[in-house]
């Protein structure tokens, strides 16, 4: 059986400035914070550079989803405050890449998110993927708002 091919991008707005939102979305361990049901296990090496792994487990027990991760871009641009990282996706179910954008929004006090899912799941029918791919993207959209909450407490 192919993998079936899961794409989907999710947008939001922040109100804080892209810089903090960017040091919250490359703090790995802290997506624990924010998206339900995830534990992540850094590697050994620094977490904020190219080559950098880490896997994130999603689910209950031993019942979810393992997703082993290698950062294959994260740049930060200070002069215009935009930040970019993309993620090479391992295995075992999910294969491709994931990424993010993070940018200052028009009112220049705020910040906008722009985050690309676009994976193979193995053992998952072709015919399902659109049905996962608008899963994928409410979770995805969920854990922004959840982001957003952590961010206005901090």
């Amino acid at each position: 059986m192919m993998p079936a091919a899961v794409e989907f991008t999710v947008h939001h707005s922040f109100s804080q400035p892209s810089r903090t939102v960017w040091d919250e979305m490359i703090d790995w361990k802290g997506h624990e914070k924010w998206i339900p049901l995830t534990t992540v296990d850094l590697g050994p090496e620094p977490h904020d550079q190219v080559g950098s792994t880490f896997t994130a487990f999603t689910g209950v027990w031993k019942i979810g989803l393992e997703d082993r991760m290698r950062v294959t871009q994260i740049d930060w641009d200070e002069e215009t405050s935009t930040g970019t990282c993309w993620v090479e996706k391992l295995g075992p179910i999910l294969l491709g890449r994931a990424g993010f954008t993070v940018r200052p929004d028009d009112s220049g006090t705020g910040s906008s998110v722009e985050w690309i899912e676009d994976v193979q799941a193995k053992y998952l029918p072709g015919f399902v993927a659109p049905i996962a791919g608008k899963v994928g993207a409410i979770g995805f959209q969920q854990g922004m708002k959840s982001l957003a909450k952590v961010l206005d407490r901090a």
